[in-house]
């Protein structure tokens, strides 16, 4: 989006380069779930970036309110979804923009939805420093919006989930990791922070104690999960043995407490207003259906992977909704396909990527995510015409 950096960016892409990128990735790590990662990033300018920013403020704003958690006890229409020892501020925040443009025909961000829960942190650093390495990024630009350099980043995360804890004694808990679309996320983590990726299935529980069998076979007690693990997932792995269930009282910290995924999620759209959130309403509350459908989005509050989101919406649609209290009309949202590429442009949505700092008790936006795609929604399960572009990451311009 910053003209000159497009430009040049294009004018010197070779397909070559691209393929040493991705080679360059692939062979750091032995995974065999598929990330698609997009041939470019993008390059967001100030004035953009200063309302992605002012609309993380606002949103902020509404989770920060001491009230909230009474405003979001209805996320938790599944009873057994709720676990113990809930902590006061969702360690991980991730904002979802799609770039579209304003009555000015300027660049503006709309929410998409919103989740309290943790991202892609560890691999969008890989990323980084990736396309820094294959291609011409200018040194001044970066994909941290407040400056922060790599390393200060990758030691706030270590604070944030390791701190003074044994590395070992620290798990990212996850359903098969291995076999995971976000797998090279695990090991970037892994990686940099010195923890152990582990299934649910490998838990071993011993009165309110959790152990796993390090690669020795000797018993390691676990203090910290940092939890990758989505309900909706969950609940469909019948198959899946497992010693521990997540309504079980056990001597562990969560980072990023399971309940924030429920608290911060689809179920918040409603409670959101300004110029950076489309109107959204809970089906079972609603009193009319809009007769204008066709500028309406129907989604599932909660679901694996973007499962069950219909973009075309009619009325018998809607009819057959059984449990209409798990469901969110959603104002369309018309992103604006801004990223030029070498055939037709793309459309792109920022996920802003905030953390709770625990020393400072604010929350702060700390990298960004992007997704490309030249067909009607963003992501994967979305485009079955091939038209999904990748995953990328934003540089921002810092002045």
């Amino acid at each position: 989006m910053i003209e000159k950096y497009r430009k040049a960016f294009n004018s010197n892409f070779k397909e070559e380069t691209y393929r040493a990128l991705l080679n360059g990735i692939n062979q750091k790590f032995d995974y065999t779930a598929p990330f698609k990662i997009a041939e470019t990033p993008i390059f967001i300018p100030n004035d953009l970036k200063k309302r992605l920013v002012d609309a993380c403020n606002d949103i902020m704003s509404v989770i920060n309110q001491p009230n909230f958690k009474a405003l979001t006890e209805g996320a938790f229409f599944d009873k057994k979804n709720k676990v113990p020892n809930e902590d006061e501020h969702s360690k991980f925040v991730q904002l979802d923009f799609g770039i579209c443009l304003d009555e000015h025909g300027t660049p503006t961000p709309k929410l998409i939805e919103l989740q309290g829960f943790p991202s892609l942190y560890c691999f969008q650093h890989l990323l980084e420093s990736m396309y820094q390495k294959h291609y011409d990024i200018p040194q001044h630009l970066s994909i941290h919006p407040t400056g922060i350099s790599s390393l200060e980043f990758v030691e706030l995360l270590r604070t944030e989930i390791v701190g003074d804890t044994d590395p070992n004694q620290v798990i990212l808990l996850e359903i098969e990791p291995e076999k995971q679309a976000t797998a090279i996320d695990f090991y970037c983590t892994a990686n940099l922070l010195g923890i152990k990726v582990l299934c649910i299935s490998k838990l071993i529980k011993k009165g309110k104690k959790l152990f796993y069998l390090n690669d020795e076979g000797k018993e390691i007690q676990v203090l910290k999960i940092y939890n990758r693990i989505i309900f909706d997932e969950l609940n469909q792995r019948d198959d899946l043995k497992r010693e521990f269930d997540f309504k079980d009282e056990v001597d562990i910290e969560w980072i990023g407490h399971p309940n924030w995924f429920f608290r911060i999620s689809k179920y918040t759209m409603p409670l959101l207003k300004g110029d950076y959130v489309p109107k959204s309403y809970y089906l079972n509350q609603l009193e009319s259906i809009p007769k204008d459908l066709e500028n309406y989005v129907l989604k599932p509050l909660y679901s694996f992977a973007g499962a069950g989101v219909q973009i075309h919406v009619t009325r018998e649609m809607i009819d057959q909704i059984k449990d209409k209290s798990n469901y969110l009309l959603q104002e369309k949202v018309a992103y604006h396909p801004i990223i030029k590429t070498l055939d037709v442009p793309a459309k792109c949505e920022i996920r802003m990527m905030l953390l709770h700092c625990e020393k400072e008790n604010t929350t702060k936006i700390v990298s960004n995510l992007v997704r490309l795609s030249k067909g009607e929604m963003i992501g994967v399960k979305y485009n079955k015409d091939k038209t999904w572009v990748g995953g990328s990451t934003g540089f921002f311009e810092l002045s």
